[in-house]
């Protein structure tokens, strides 16, 4: 009887109902979409670094996590001096540069023979290594996105480069270019801001980076194994402050809106809960219809917003291919919480104060 009257109310009120249902849906998909960028950028830009092949990164002072967003580079020279530790199979130079023009992107300025070496070398899906200084190798997945072909000219940095190759990705950035070139085009002739150092064995990386931090003493040096550790949104603090923020939003939303919806449901029932009373219904009956009722409204809200999450994930990487959104289970869990939880808090009050009705009054309410 009580799930039959708590339907009759949601479908009496069907404007109603939906703008309750797609607030909670908005809310739930705002939170995991949000996470998701958030945790996609930083688990992708982690994951490209490991696919490098390097055991341990050399860095200059006070460098930050994120690859690309400091200017500090240091004496190419370093390499040399690196390549002599023992148990050091390879350095790879490295520019790492942040592109801003058409999409936030990374581009690697290499010394190909070098970073070949720490690598692995590239997988070609066509084309071929660098043959001049103008020349770009792009990945698979940039150039799907761009629809770019080898041969054809990019202008990158106010210059154009033809594309030599497009390789598979994951090996850092989704560009490359010759180290000198990009050097010349940022005023840092014989530097570099990261050198990737592969050891003769990964047993050997503690052991490796003792050495190097003798040698260089002030440097940030950092196994990549630590490197991922850091990179999640928690080691990052303004990334972290972000993302409560926009939960704490997105929770806000929903909690608004279903206050909203419940009162207003109290205000129009005025009458009808005079009925209920009058009949016998008792102050914890009354609670417990106002609250099914937002639960139900909740959990389709909530459905709604799972099912959204994942047609806007498909959107956006449609028309960003190179974006990453991750969707995962844990903060499905947590979006469907925050959203019953604010669910539940916005509508106690309405649900309190219908139960404190009077049923004489209730009863006169026109």
């Amino acid at each position: 009887m009580v799930n039959k009257l708590i339907i009759a109310n949601v479908l009496h009120r069907p404007i109603r109902t939906v703008v309750s249902v797609l607030a909670v849906a908005i809310e739930v998909a705002m939170v995991m979409l949000v996470v998701g960028l958030c945790h996609g950028l930083v688990n992708d830009s982690a994951r490209r670094v490991e696919g490098v092949g390097a055991d341990i990164l050399v860095r200059p002072p006070g460098s930050s996590f994120m690859m690309g967003m400091g200017e500090a580079p240091m004496p190419i020279k370093i390499g040399d001096r690196l390549a002599e530790l023992p148990r050091v199979l390879a350095v790879a130079p490295t520019i790492i540069h942040v592109n801003s023009v058409g999409s936030l992107s990374l581009i690697y300025g290499i010394d190909q023979a070098s970073f070949d070496r720490v690598s692995g070398g590239f997988v070609y899906h066509a084309g071929g290594p660098f043959q001049g200084p103008y020349d770009i190798l792009v990945d698979d997945i940039y150039a799907h996105a761009n629809h770019s072909k080898v041969g054809q000219t990019i202008n990158l940095l106010n210059q154009d480069f033809r594309i030599a190759g497009i390789v598979e990705h994951g090996k850092g950035a989704r560009m490359f270019i010759p180290l000198a070139t990009l050097q010349d085009m940022l005023g840092a002739q014989n530097k570099a801001t990261t050198f990737f150092v592969k050891c003769t064995d990964p047993a050997y990386t503690e052991q490796t980076a003792d050495a190097i931090r003798t040698l260089l003493p002030t440097y940030t040096i950092m196994p990549i194994k630590e490197y991922m550790a850091l990179m999640t949104s928690n080691n990052l603090p303004g990334l972290n402050y972000f993302i409560t923020v926009m939960i704490g939003l997105a929770v806000g939303i929903g909690f608004l809106v279903i206050f909203l919806s419940m009162y207003t449901t109290i205000t129009e029932r005025t009458r009808e809960i005079g009925i209920l009373k009058s009949l016998g219904a008792s102050k914890t009956y009354i609670i417990s219809v106002i609250l099914r009722e937002a639960t139900l409204l909740t959990v389709v809200g909530i459905l709604s917003g799972y099912i959204g999450s994942m047609i806007m994930r498909k959107i956006l990487i449609g028309i960003f291919p190179t974006m990453s959104v991750q969707l995962t289970w844990d903060w499905r869990l947590y979006a469907a919480g925050l959203a019953l939880l604010g669910s539940m808090v916005g509508a106690f009050y309405p649900a309190l104060r219908a139960a404190s009705l009077d049923p004489v009054d209730a009863l006169a309410y026109e």
